[in-house]
Formats: C-alpha cells, sequence, structure tokens
C-alpha cells in the first residue's frame, strides 16, 4: 500500500533544497529524503505542514494507491 508523492517537484518550483525544507516543516534533511524515495510515510500533522508550505492540500502532494494483490 504505497504512499507517492511529488515533493521534488514542488520543492523544485520554490527553488528550496532538501536541508531548507526540513527547516520548514521541523524535520532532518534525512527525513525529506526519505519522504521523496518513498522509504518514509510521514505523519498527518507532518503532511499538513509540508501542504502548508506549498499553500495546496495534501492530496496535491500525496497519493495513496491500493496494493493490487489485495484484489487476488
Amino acid at each position: 500500500m504505497p504512499l507517492y508523492n511529488c515533493l521534488k517537484e514542488y520543492r523544485a518550483k520554490i527553488n528550496v533544497n532538501q536541508f531548507e525544507m526540513g527547516k520548514l516543516v521541523g524535520v532532518s534533511r534525512q527525513t525529506i529524503s526519505q519522504i521523496e524515495r518513498g522509504d518514509y510515510s510521514p505523519s498527518v500533522t507532518l503532511a499538513l505542514k509540508i501542504a502548508k508550505v506549498f499553500n495546496v492540500s495534501i492530496e496535491d502532494i500525496f497519493r495513496y494507491e491500493e496494493d493490487d494483490e489485495s484484489e487476488k
């Protein structure tokens, strides 16, 4: 049940690196990197903070897709 995101693309739009993004939302650069790679799913609170930086909804940055395995 992966959570996909386009955080990297949104960061690029406002010319912010991972370190700066982490400072804006109160986490480390490593956490931002893990979110972008899909290795870490942010809490609802963190997802809200990230969305607020870009003035968009959470759904604009993150999307959840059902795993096809559950249908078999």
